[in-house]
């Protein structure tokens, strides 16, 4: 109880001392309100940029993943990327579902072709079957104008579709193409939307240059086609015709109905594959627990045993998860020397005025010490003083620099995100410098001789 007792007066004394004088007590700290306050704004503003960063990143795909089918061999002889026919939309289904680190998912059935408006006519770069889950994959929500297909669209091959700006200016020459009808191999499609402008991807490629419609529509009225194993039964079935013992009967009794007629009324088959699927992670960081959990579940999903190979790929855009995370580390490097800078001077400040202090008060320690006060009670008193000033300091200076912030926030619209981090940092800096540059004149007071610092004027 009696050191208790002792460390309270020593405080007491030192918030004495710290009063006695309180101009200059406000001029010692300003050095620490000045560079805390820069801290606390410059953390705020950096992270708000910071996120402004890995948003504009995230929407050029910096946290996409791409599923791809595996390769098929026959006769020994590699078939190339993408030639088996293994990924489903049920794969989509189970990997938002039960993969934890995925955000969205969107199945992709590709084609080529030419569109035509009119008398114009244009090849888009892509022409993609997807959903419109597609749009939250790829962060582009926001369309310039009308509105996105529908489940129930995917469900019925609904003739519908989004462009993008590219084929806006190509095709209708900049004027609105809400409700107009265009033709992709002989295929009307509705123009129902307009994403907003995206720009060129970090490869150069425009990804303006888009049409985005129903999966199921573009892959049963556009390309075609139907799944590998229905496909092979009636190729089969066409092909042997030890099974037409009685040629004569095979004809129906009712009208066939023609190319347009069967691509208007697809008919749910079974099994329906898909070329690839598009994957967004919740975040940069759950890339790889992402790719570990799509993994393990299509190998569970394709029955392969332990010893069998991925019959898919996944690939991430590692380039762009690079330039990212340099360019976090960067600002948070720039940050911190900042900062360092700021609370270097102003712990000079600090340690500046408290060795004028030790020696105003020279007569004062000397007092202290002839009735009984030890070295240790001395360097207290004076680590004390120094670690009050310092947390004062602080605590301004984390109120300027939180308003600044805002201050800029409202007038120059930059972003700006509070950071807790930095201010519990910034608190903890402060009592830091208070005791790293508060040590030498304390320390040097406790080391006065109580005789000379009597007799000292």
């Amino acid at each position: 109880m009696t050191k208790v007792f002792r460390t309270i007066r020593v405080m007491r004394t030192a918030l004495r001392a710290v009063r006695r004088n309180p101009m200059r007590a406000m001029l010692t700290i300003l050095g620490i309100i000045i560079g805390v306050a820069a801290v606390i704004a410059m953390m705020e503003i950096g992270k708000g940029s910071a996120t402004a960063i890995q948003q504009t990143i995230a929407s050029m795909g910096a946290d996409n993943l791409l599923i791809l089918p595996g390769i098929a061999s026959k006769g020994g002889v590699s078939m190339g990327s993408g030639t088996t026919v293994n990924l489903t939309p049920k794969d989509c289904e189970a990997v938002i579902s039960e993969c934890p680190a995925i955000r969205s998912v969107a199945p992709i059935v590709g084609a080529r072709g030419q569109l035509i408006y009119g008398s114009r006519n244009w090849i888009p770069g892509d022409i993609y079957g997807t959903t419109a889950a597609f749009l939250e994959v790829r962060n582009w929500t926001n369309l310039a104008e009308g509105n996105v297909f529908t489940e129930a669209d995917v469900r019925n091959a609904s003739k519908v579709c989004l462009i993008g700006q590219t084929l806006v200016r190509e095709l209708f020459a900049g004027k609105s193409p809400v409700g107009e009808e265009i033709r992709v191999k002989n295929v009307s499609f509705k123009v129902i939307g307009v994403l907003s402008r995206k720009g060129a991807n970090m490869a150069g490629q425009d990804q303006d240059d888009i049409l985005l419609a129903p999966w199921t529509t573009i892959k049963y009225r556009v390309n075609n086609s139907s799944s590998s194993a229905a496909a092979g039964s009636t190729s089969g079935s066409s092909v042997n015709s030890l099974s037409q013992l009685y040629p004569c009967s095979q004809q129906s009794i009712y009208p066939v109905p023609s190319a347009v007629q069967a691509a208007d009324t697809p008919l749910p088959i079974r099994f329906a594959n898909i070329d690839r699927i598009l994957v967004a992670a919740r975040t940069s960081s759950d890339i790889q627990p992402a790719m570990s959990q799509i993994t393990a579940l299509l190998r569970e999903r394709h029955r392969l045993r332990p010893e069998q190979a991925d019959d898919f790929r996944i690939r991430d855009l590692t380039e762009m998860n690079n330039a990212m995370s340099s360019t976090a580390s960067l600002m948070t490097r720039l940050l911190l020397s900042v900062a360092l800078i700021s609370l270097i001077v102003g712990g000079v400040g600090i340690m500046n005025i408290m060795l004028v202090s030790v020696t105003e008060r020279t007569h004062e320690i000397g007092l202290r010490m002839s009735v009984g006060a030890r070295a240790r009670d001395i360097l207290r008193q004076f680590l004390v003083e120094a670690v009050v000033l310092c947390l004062v300091g602080g605590a301004l200076g984390i109120l300027l620099g939180h308003g600044g912030s805002y201050l800029v926030k409202f007038f120059l619209h930059w972003p700006v995100k509070t950071s807790p981090a930095a201010i519990i940092a910034a608190v903890l800096v402060s009592v830091s410098v208070g005791i790293i540059f508060g040590y030498y004149p304390a320390w040097k007071a406790s080391r006065l001789d109580p005789i000379e610092a009597l007799r000292y004027e």
